[in-house]
This record gives C-alpha cells, structure tokens and sequence, in this order.
C-alpha cells in the first residue's frame, strides 16, 4: 500500500495516511473534526493533495491542491532607506513650493544651449512704460500759470524746436539742471540758477514767475544744433511755476512748467527729482 497526503476541509492541515484507509472516518490532529479520508490520487504524483470531507457535510467534488512551498515573508525595508526616501520627498515638495511662488519675479530663464535668454520669459515679462513727450505746440506753450496743470509724468517738452525729455536732473551750487542722456557733456536741457540758494532753503517751497516781473531766476537753454552746442539765457518775459517736494537722502523733488519767449517757442513741464551734488569748490586765487 502507498501513502499518499489528504487536506482537512475545516483547517486544510496535511494528513499522512495510507491508501488502505480511504473512506474511513478520522480525527483531524489539528481541528479534532471528523474528516472522511478521501480516495488516494490515481496518478501517484506527491504534488496533487485531494481534500478530505467533514463528516455530517454533504458531499462535494474532490478539490485537487497542488503542494507548494511556502510564501517567504516581504523583506524588512531598512530604516535608514525609509528616512532617505522622506527626505528626498520633503525636498522635492519644498522645491515646487518655491518654485510656485518665486518662480515668476525671477529673471528669464537661459536657454542651456545657447546661453540666451529664452524669447517666450522675456515677452510675458512686464514692460516698463515708456515716458511721453506732450506735442510739440502751441497748445503747452502758456503764460498764464493759472490755466496751468502739471502732469505727474518725467519733465518734458520743447527746447529750441527741438524735442526734449528730461533723462537726468542735478542740483549744485544753487542751480537746478534738467538735461537730455545721463552722461557726458551737457548738450540739451535747462537750467535755473538761483543764485547760490541751498537745496535745503528750496525743499519745500513754490514759485512763481509772471511774465512782467522785473528780475528772475535766470534762465538758460541748451540745444544742439549742426554738432554745435548753443545756448541762451533769460532773465525775464518767462513764465514759470516751481513747486519743491521735501528734500530726502539728498534727492530734491519738485514740478516744473516754464515757457520762455523765444521765437521757438520752447517750453517744458512734468517732474524730476534732482540729485543734489556737493558744490564744487572755488578756484584758489594766482599766486602772486
């Protein structure tokens, strides 16, 4: 007689028994249920393991359970590889976080390949408005100051017939300049000499200049003309208003509007904020 194994239908426990005892009743060593032993497979194959049947149960078809190893249990993940995988997490949320709410005011990317600024960042990229010189005619050029309104723009306007837009404007020695380019020579612009007034005695104040006052702030334009430099001064017939802001980290603040009688009809108006510099200091008399 050949031993074959049988599973018990309550535990599935494996049962050793010999093929003599199929059909007989048995206790299962594990559960203690009454198990009818089952027919011992035909094929004689180890593998095949039928299944037994309670006693009292009806009476099912024979279940045919191959005989497999058992399932090694997962391997245990180290702790030191879950804490690098959460720090690795944390990194990367922390870095779209920043991304999502700094990205956008940071400078247009460059292109890896080209080392060029990439086209599509620099078009999204707010522009800077460009200042607007009022037309030149006889529409800003005034001589009643009570008609007058300054607007809040750069300084602007016409000198000699020729455009003019204030780029630059200085305060020294008690004169104030408002000039065309931020460097090199003075070659277009406007200056008001006041005659060695302090920026500090001006912040502050207003002025005011009708046309028929007797003496004035001089008054002198610059203009460029045929590569030469020409100038012209007033110290009457102009009509201008001043206004002064307060004088702060040696910057004075002010409105301007002035028209001046020339046959060019030249006049300028807006605001600037001149950069109060140190007086320059005053040539030593010649030796004797």
């Amino acid at each position: 007689m050949s031993e074959f194994k049988f599973a018990c239908p309550v535990c599935t426990q494996h049962i050793r028994c010999d093929s003599s005892q199929s059909g007989s009743i048995m206790d299962c060593p594990t559960c203690l249920q009454k198990i009818i032993v089952p027919m011992a497979p035909e094929s004689g194959d180890s593998r095949i393991v039928p299944t037994g049947q309670k006693v009292g149960a009806k009476k099912t078809p024979t279940t045919v359970i191959p005989s497999q190893p058992p399932t090694p249990p997962p391997a245990a993940v180290p702790p030191a590889l879950i804490a690098g995988v959460l720090v690795v997490l944390a990194a990367v949320a922390a870095g779209a976080a920043f991304w999502f709410w700094h990205g956008r005011t940071e400078a247009p990317e460059k292109s890896p390949v080209t080392g060029r600024t990439n086209a599509a960042a620099v078009a999204a990229a707010p522009k800077k408005p460009a200042a607007v010189i009022p037309p030149a005619n006889d529409t800003n050029w005034l001589f009643d100051l009570g008609s007058v309104t300054i607007p809040g723009t750069p300084a602007a306007g016409r000198i000699h017939g020729q455009d003019f837009l204030t780029e630059r404007a200085t305060f020294q020695n008690g004169t104030l300049t408002l000039r065309a380019g931020t460097r090199g020579p003075f070659e277009s612009g406007l200056q008001i000499n006041f005659q060695g007034a302090q920026p500090e005695a001006l912040a502050g104040q207003s002025i005011n200049v009708e046309t028929n006052a007797d003496q004035a702030a001089h008054v002198t334009l610059r203009w460029k003309t045929d590569g030469q430099v020409d100038k012209k001064t007033f110290e009457n017939g102009y009509a201008l208003r001043l206004e002064f802001g307060a004088l702060a980290n040696s910057h004075l603040p002010g409105k301007i509007y002035v028209s001046l009688p020339d046959p060019e009809k030249s006049y300028l108006l807006g605001t600037f904020s001149a950069v109060v510099q140190k007086p320059k200091p005053k040539a030593a008399p010649p030796a004797k």
